[in-house]
């Protein structure tokens, strides 16, 4: 599946791959140089979780870069009175009769369990675009729906947002 990105996600994984190739990579090595000098390898743990690890490491890099080859970038910018992407939203969500506050972000930034919502969820799909006051029908699948209507949007800044370890 091709992700779609903003500059800022992409400026962001190319950081992390640097890192990684720079400084993660470097000690990883040197973990296994240690570990490889304390004699049988068959029976070193040390060994073997260095290795793990700078396999895992490298492994990351991999996926990273691939993210990046295959990506589609995207735009972040929206109108000021409308949902988009960067935005916090407050809902009010007419079933449960309480407001909720969402961040909507790409879908490699989506964390459910800090209210940040990717752009491709179908909550996400269903605000985008709308304004204050509006009324939305979410279907959150064939069976289930529900209607929130926009109380605010904010703007707010996506530097402090982690690009999502798989």
């Amino acid at each position: 599946m091709r992700e779609k990105l903003t500059k800022s996600d992409v400026e962001k994984i190319q950081a992390e791959i640097e890192h990684r190739k720079l400084v993660v990579r470097q000690e990883c090595l040197a973990a296994v140089k240690e570990a490889r000098a304390h004699g049988d390898l068959s029976e070193n743990f040390e060994y073997h979780a260095a290795k793990k690890d700078k396999n895992q490491n490298e492994s990351r890099i991999r996926y990273l870069e691939n993210m990046l080859k295959n990506a589609i970038i995207i735009s972040d910018k929206s109108r000021d009175d409308e949902v988009g992407l960067n935005k916090e939203v407050t809902l009010y969500m007419e079933d449960d009769d309480e407001e909720e506050v969402y961040k909507l972000v790409t879908s490699i930034r989506g964390n459910s369990m800090n209210n940040m919502v990717s752009v491709e969820s179908p909550l996400g799909k269903a605000i985008l675009g709308h304004k204050v006051g509006d009324r939305i029908l979410i279907k959150a699948n064939e069976r289930y729906s529900y209607y929130v209507t926009v109380r605010a949007i904010r703007a707010v800044s996506d530097e402090d947002d982690a690009i999502r370890k798989f």
